[in-house]
Parts: structure tokens; sequence; C-alpha cells
């Protein structure tokens, strides 16, 4: 069964003018723990003491969840993430040409001992502790270097080996850049020297393709797939939790425990703490992701929502709605005013189609129609048989001055 690592607290906090207090983190955590997700990686306690003091918190609050912390190649770094009480810990280092060569100008034999040495102190600490290796920018580097530095690090007492796509660089299908090849190629390495970890990826979003590279590495055979709220992270981010987990559904043969009803909640605190909104047209937890609004769509969804619809909503905990403006029809006009109270108005067809002539007009404003605020006064308006639209609103909609 796939396991979801979450990284909004981690690589999400990486986003510019992203922070979330300690109280924050643990509400975040909470509802990350309420959706199933397996692995909650709750920051680096060497960035700060306050990250620390969360960590600390998250992992004595009694999740499911496995709680981890993040942290450079180093003993010290090693220490103070030891120091929060997590379970789990990820380590990173790069074994790629360039990163050896130009930033830490030493060999690969270097880095491995360096690696390994680290990997052993940590697994001694802790017996129990769930420890994952990430050679950074994994698919730029060598295979071979990935390959040797991998299978050290397993032996040294790593239990996931995670396949960073740092830069974005991966491309589904691509006979050289897929991460299904990639994710294929280190599993048969590491076979052949009797070496079996779970392999995680870490997509990043660079080229729009991080949730395509996720689900390709599914289906080369990762067992771990890293994500973040809103696809949070650095530069473009990486994998979208929501967007992930609804193919992820469809794609599972077997029955999967998470439970999505908890994603709009979270993302709209998310969003409120990131002061970071989330675009209406988002697929799964954006305002219109369920919104109907041409006419033809509300008028065969009015008689089944499937047929403009690949995703129920109701697994989200929430239902599907129309909206009015230039592109509605009567139809929508109709559920509108029953969606109000006022559904003995759908009877009367010259009101109906009175009200959707202003709604029409009014929409030329250029921004959405509030349909609990504004569709009463538009049907008080059309009942009383006075001008249609109000002087100021008919003025702003068609540049035309009225006297």
């Amino acid at each position: 069964m796939i396991q979801i690592l979450d990284s909004t607290l981690r690589e999400g906090e990486q986003t510019p003018g992203v922070y979330f207090t300690p109280p924050t983190k643990l509400a975040i955590a909470q509802f990350l723990d309420q959706i199933g997700v397996d692995i909650i990686e709750a920051g680096n306690p060497a960035v700060d003491r306050e990250i620390a003091l969360a960590i600390s918190k998250i992992s004595k609050a009694g999740l499911k969840a496995k709680i981890g912390a993040h942290s450079l190649c180093r003993i010290d770094h090693v220490n103070r993430a030891l120091d929060c009480g997590v379970d789990f810990l990820g380590i990173f280092f790069s074994v790629s040409q360039r990163r050896l060569h130009q930033d830490y100008n030493i060999s690969l034999e270097e880095a491995i001992a360096k690696i390994v040495e680290v990997i052993s102190y940590a697994r001694e600490q802790k017996q129990d502790l769930l420890i994952r290796y990430t050679p950074e920018d994994t698919v730029r580097s060598p295979i071979e270097n990935v390959v040797a530095a991998a299978s050290a690090a397993v032996r040294a007492g790593v239990n996931i080996i995670s396949i960073a796509d740092t830069t974005g660089y991966t491309m589904p299908f691509h006979p050289q850049r897929s991460i299904y090849n990639c994710v294929k190629t280190l599993k048969e390495e590491l076979a052949k020297e009797n070496l079996h970890p779970q392999i995680a990826v870490h997509c990043h979003n660079d080229r729009g393709l991080a949730l395509a590279n996720a689900l390709d590495a599914y289906r080369g055979g990762a067992e771990i797939i890293d994500t973040s709220v809103m696809g949070l992270g650095e530069r473009a981010g990486i994998v979208d939790l929501a967007e992930l987990l609804i193919n992820l559904t469809e794609m599972i043969e077997e029955k999967t425990n998470w439970e999505l009803n908890y994603l709009n909640d979270l993302y709209k605190f998310v969003s409120h703490h990131t002061h970071i909104s989330i675009p209406p047209h988002c697929p799964v937890v954006g305002k219109n992701a369920f919104t109907h609004y041409a006419g033809v769509h509300v008028k065969a969804v009015s008689k089944d929502e499937m047929l403009y619809q690949s995703i129920d909503p109701e697994i989200l905990g929430i239902k599907s709605s129309v909206a009015l403006g230039m592109q509605s029809g009567h139809t929508a006009v109709e559920i509108a005013v029953k969606q109000i109270g006022r559904g003995e108005i759908a009877e009367n067809r010259d009101l109906v189609d009175k009200i959707l002539q202003e709604i029409k007009a009014i929409a030329k404003r250029g921004t959405p129609i509030n349909i609990e605020k504004e569709l009463p006064e538009i049907i008080e308006r059309c009942c009383m048989n006075i001008l249609p639209i109000p002087k100021e609103i008919y003025t702003a909609a068609v540049g035309v001055k009225t006297f």
C-alpha cells in the first residue's frame, strides 16, 4: 500500500514569506493525521529553536502518523532531531558530480564515508527509528553514484531511500528522464545486492509535472510519495496533497483509508495562515472545482452530475453547485431560485427570462454574482417591474452614461 509523507511543515515553510507558529503547526499536523497521512515531516530543528519546539510538541501529541525531522548529514544536526522525540529522520546528502566537486569539494568515496558515519550513529541512538536517506538531486546524479551511496546507506541502517527530483527535472514518458525508470532501475540495482529498502519520491513542480511524475513513480513501484498542502515549497513547490490523493484513490485497486472530507477545512486553514489564496480553478479544493456555469453544462448536470464531472464531490464532504452570469441559461436560474427558497419563480417562464437577462447584464461588470446575496435583489427588481439594473451598475457594466 502506498504511503504519504506530508512535508507542509518543512518543505511548505520553505515557501518565501510562509511562517507557521508552533500552535498552527500542531493544528495542521492534527488535520493531516485525521486525513490519514502516514508520515508528517515537521521541520528541520537546526534551523530555529521555535521549529524544534514545534516538532517536540507534535511528537508528544499522540498522533497516529509517524512524526519526522529533516537533517543535514551531520551528527550534531541528528542529535537536535532526536532530542525532539521524532520516530522518523530524513538525512540528505547529494552525490551528484557537480555538487561533490563544486560545493563539497570531496570525492564520492569520502561522501559515502560521511553518509555511513552519520546514519550508523543515528541507528545506534534509536533502534526503532525510521531513517530515510536522500541523495539530493538524485535524478541528475550518475546512477552509479546513487546506487553506491544508497546501498552503503541501507547497510548502515537506512529503511528508506528517497529519489529527489530536486529541480523538477524529470518528465513522464521521456526515455532518459522519467522518474518511472529511475525508480525501477534503483530498485533493481539494490535488489542485485539483496537490499530492499522502501523507495520514496520527492517531486518538485518547476515544469508543472510534479503530480504526473509522482503518479509515474507510483507506477514504477515507489512506496512513499512526498506532498504538501497547496503544493507549497521551494520555488514552484512540490506535489499537492489533495490532487495526489484524489488520483491515487482512483488508481489503487484496494480500498484506501484516507478521510478526504477533511481536505477542504485543512486547505482553508493553511491558506489563511500563509496568506496565500487558493485559486478558484484549483482542482479538488478550488471554489470552482465543482461549480457548473455554461448553459449546456448546467442543463446536463441537472439531470446527471457525472455528465460533466469525473469526481464525486461527496467523497470530499461537499456538493456541486451552479454559477450565474453571462454563460448561464434558464436552467441555472431555476436551480438558483430554488436554492434560495424561491422555487415558485421557476414556474414563471417570463419572470425567469427577465431575471436571466438582468443577470447577463450585471455579469458584464466582470465579477461573480453572489446567489445568496444578489439574486434576491434581482428578483425583487424584476418582480416590481422597475428599471432592471441600477444606473450605477449599468453604467459600470456597459460603459454608457445614463441620465
